[in-house]
């Protein structure tokens, strides 16, 4: 047991937290396998004693455990479910001032007021929102931003999303947008059977630390329009995809070395953003 609280599963029994489909909820039992992810989290090998660690929706408080036990300096959690903070209450009373819960949505709430760096996220993402968020995370106005890393949970296809490579059936948006700015890489996965409800997928952890700088320059809007344009129509040649980018997108692509019949998955992370500067600097 990594505390002295009772077992998860008797604290979900007595607060009566069943998880609710409508909040995304699959609630990780498995101390040992929180504790796990925990010890991802810090690429030294567990060492969270020098952090804070924002987590968003924490649930009964399975991984929020793991993080305490594993050093961490001080944790937020925000939590939408009203149900889920008397346990959490029961974990922050035996961490004194280590644990601050705000019951809301993570997708209103601005966490900075509430956190010192250097500052680590790690959640079991609600299967709802876990993509809006990283995006979020992934698009600050600057950068670096205000996390060393990202230690996530997500459905198992959204996690080989994130760290797909070109000419695979799973890269696209994702992985050009985290793998633009952050080294990204799959760290456990784990079975349906591993949560509670079981979900009707796998799931993986991914790690992503943050790169102090873009691997390749480009303007952030310009290429999320990129990006956007190529893989909304991912079946069509880029001559035809991007045209609304450009009238002259053919001559543009040709010029850039880039074969106008090439569809968006065919091009790298170097590709697209040699064409968002090249479309920034004709706009400019």
């Amino acid at each position: 047991m990594i505390d002295a609280l009772p077992p998860l599963r008797d604290v979900i029994a007595r607060h009566d937290l069943r998880a609710k489909k409508s909040l995304g909820q699959n609630f990780l039992l498995d101390l040992n396998l929180t504790a796990r992810i925990a010890r991802a989290a810090d690429e030294r090998g567990g060492d969270l004693s020098g952090c804070d660690v924002l987590e968003v929706g924490p649930g009964p408080g399975g991984l929020t455990r793991g993080l305490l036990a594993e050093g961490a300096r001080h944790v937020l959690a925000i939590e939408k479910d009203p149900r889920c903070l008397p346990a959490l209450a029961e974990i922050a009373a035996a961490h004194p001032g280590r644990l601050t819960v705000l019951q809301g949505d993570a997708l209103a709430i601005d966490p900075l007021a509430h956190l010192t760096p250097p500052i680590r996220i790690v959640s079991n993402l609600p299967y709802n929102v876990g993509t809006e968020l990283l995006v979020r995370w992934l698009t600050p106005p600057g950068w670096p931003p205000f996390w060393q890393s990202l230690t996530l949970m997500f459905q198992r296809e959204v996690a080989e999303r994130i760290i797909a490579r070109p000419g695979s059936k799973a890269y696209g948006r994702l992985a050009l947008l985290a793998q633009w700015r952050a080294q990204a890489r799959i760290v456990l996965t784990l079975p349906p059977e591993a949560f509670s409800p079981p979900p009707k997928v796998s799931s993986a952890v991914v790690h992503l630390t943050a790169l102090p700088a873009p691997r390749y320059p480009a303007e952030p809007a310009m290429l999320q329009r990129v990006t956007a344009a190529a893989f909304n129509q991912r079946r069509k040649m880029l001559r035809a995809a991007l045209r609304g980018l450009d009238p002259m997108i053919e001559s543009r692509l040709e010029r850039l070395g880039i074969a106008p019949t090439a569809r968006a998955e065919t091009l790298d992370l170097a590709a697209f953003c040699a064409l968002a500067r090249d479309l920034s600097d004709t706009r400019d």
